[in-house]
């Protein structure tokens, strides 16, 4: 697996790494935990390096997830969580809460979580309009001085959110969502990034599943799937979106690849210090993920899809009413 590295910290990842979310809220009941240690455990033996977690996944469950699968692993991986919501057991639902206080309190809990003596990156989860910015960033500062945390990061953050919190301390990476589908850190946010040397870790780099394809209008999600919530996977805007699904299997067919890779790839393609976070339950899915570090994307290629998906009008909003309340403008 090819090394790429985050912020001008020097902060080195694997190319490709793992969003661990999924194992334990979003998509259904947490995954039975010996077979999610088992896929955890078998990124890093193909070379993951790079795993995302958060306090408020599964009320602290993910973090315990990922902190016994990796503690083998001292050293050799990176790990990522997040503060910033009030009740973890609530979730967003509860709202922000990003005071300094409770920032030292939930970095606290999250070491014993993940077993670590201190967290490789720390993002603040959503920006809390309540509490500047600049007393985040010096929260975070504090803890780096003390040892707690190594380095801090943003997520969901406008352009100007991340200048101002990398004027107390340098920001490393900015996690937001980033696809073929959801394209809009491409205005402000990249280039942003590229200015401040921030890296920038895009979350659901297949679109929730459906770049991969094998999702269509008559897919049916149970209850306990938060996609049944998203304006963007109503059954008629699926069939809407199929555009996009049809010109990933184009290029796909022609580099004997599968959706899900080109769709990887083409984000690898963007920025050197773009490094996704795809996640899944799955060890082949994993083995497909990881595979689309080894494609390269011509500039023919990168032409094609972006002529292509320039033509192509995404239906329906990523996110419902509540939680786009909660995006930084």
């Amino acid at each position: 697996m090819q090394k790429r590295k985050l912020g001008k910290g020097g902060l080195e990842v694997s190319a490709i790494g793992f969003g661990a979310m999924g194992m334990s809220q979003s998509y259904g009941p947490a995954g039975p935990r010996d077979e999610m240690i088992a896929v955890l455990r078998t990124a890093v033996e193909r070379g993951v390096t790079f795993f995302d977690t958060a306090e408020v996944y599964g009320n602290g469950h993910n973090e315990e997830l990922v902190g016994e699968a990796l503690a083998p692993f001292k050293g050799r991986v990176v790990i990522a969580t997040k503060f910033g919501f009030k009740d973890p057991a609530a979730g967003a639902a509860a709202g922000l809460d990003s005071r300094p206080e409770h920032i030292r309190q939930v970095v606290d809990t999250s070491l014993k979580r993940l077993r670590v003596d201190a967290i490789d990156l720390l993002y603040q989860h959503r920006v809390d309009p309540a509490v500047p910015i600049e007393d985040v960033a010096g929260a975070v500062k504090d803890l780096i001085a003390a040892g707690k945390v190594k380095h801090f990061g943003l997520s969901e953050a406008s352009a100007k959110t991340i200048r101002r919190a990398n004027a107390v301390q340098p920001v490393t990476a900015l996690q937001s969502e980033y696809s073929l589908w959801w394209r809009e850190p491409e205005k402000e946010i990249l280039p942003t990034c590229q200015e401040l040397g921030v890296g920038f870790v895009p979350y659901s780099p297949l679109g929730r599943g459906f770049l991969t394809g094998k999702i269509d209008d008559s897919t049916t999600f149970e209850t306990t799937d938060f996609r049944a919530t998203l304006p963007r996977f109503t059954p008629e805007n699926r069939k809407a979106n199929q555009t996009v699904i049809d010109m990933l299997g184009r290029i796909a067919q022609r580099k004997k690849a599968t959706r899900a890779q080109i769709a990887l790839a083409w984000l690898l393609a963007q920025k050197p210090w773009i490094v996704p976070i795809p996640g899944t339950r799955k060890i082949e899915r994993l083995e497909e993920n990881i595979g689309a570090a080894s494609i390269e994307l011509t500039p023919t290629d990168l032409r094609e899809i972006e002529n292509a998906a320039s033509r192509i009008v995404v239906k329906g909003e990523r996110y419902p009413e509540s939680n786009q309340r909660m995006i930084d403008r």
